[in-house]
């Protein structure tokens, strides 16, 4: 007879494994946006799509483990319980937050970090109508994708696995930070204060609306919205 501890550490070890394949799929990948920035040849169009389809993929994955497990959609923050103020709550949190990052990313480059000489890499700079529409559909994905994937998952995942909530927010902020390695030393550490602010959020939420609002609005505006602005 296996008791409730039985079944607990069973669980545990189940979820490390998960959690472990899961990070060997998406951390080296992300390891090689510290190296994305001298290769000039990258395409928006290609980067763009492969960004998208490995988003789709990775959420379509951790769906398929929270279906798996028999758990709740809730228990990744996928709930539309109070959407409208979640939506409203998202938008004026974004606002201090995108002028205190700002500032931040000042400090930090005033400290020594580095950042990238132009304001967007080449393979993230849309030319075109078809590619803003493109860079529109890639932040919506990104949003909604890398919240269920950082925040939903990961958290659940980590606090899981080190009983420790404070762990697995830091940790997941950490992690999330690898992706953002062609923006600089600065743009890294600020991108995982982005990161632990949206894990705050969340976990304050018990819902991943406002913080997906809030990634996207942030990718909105420096993928979309300033170029579209800096071309007219």
């Amino acid at each position: 007879m296996i008791d409730g501890s039985d079944i607990t550490k069973v669980n545990r070890k189940e979820q490390l494994v998960e959690i472990s394949v899961f990070l060997f799929l998406i951390v080296p990948s992300m390891v090689l946006s510290f190296f994305a920035i001298k290769q000039g040849s990258l395409s928006f169009v290609i980067v763009a799509i492969a960004t998208i389809l490995r988003d789709l993929a990775l959420g379509s994955l951790i769906l398929f483990f929270v279906w798996r497990n028999g758990e709740p959609a809730n228990s990744i923050g996928w709930t539309s319980r109070n959407a409208r103020k979640e939506i409203a709550l998202g938008i004026g949190l974004y606002i201090p937050l995108f002028f205190a990052a700002g500032l931040f990313e000042s400090a930090l480059r005033a400290m020594g970090l580095s950042t990238p000489s132009t304001p967007l890499p080449s393979f993230l700079a849309a030319r075109g109508m078809a590619e803003f529409l493109l860079a529109f559909v890639l932040v919506v994905i990104v949003a909604l994708a890398e919240e269920t994937i950082f925040r939903g998952y990961l958290i659940l995942r980590l606090k899981a696995i080190t009983s420790s909530p404070a762990a697995a927010v830091l940790l997941s902020a950490a992690i999330f930070s690898l992706g953002h390695g062609y923006e600089g030393s600065a743009g890294v550490v600020t991108v995982g204060v982005m990161g632990l602010v949206f894990a705050l959020v969340y976990i304050w939420r018990q819902s991943l609306i406002a913080p997906i609002v809030m990634h996207f609005l942030q990718d909105f505006i420096g993928i979309v919205l300033l170029p579209l602005l800096r071309k007219g």
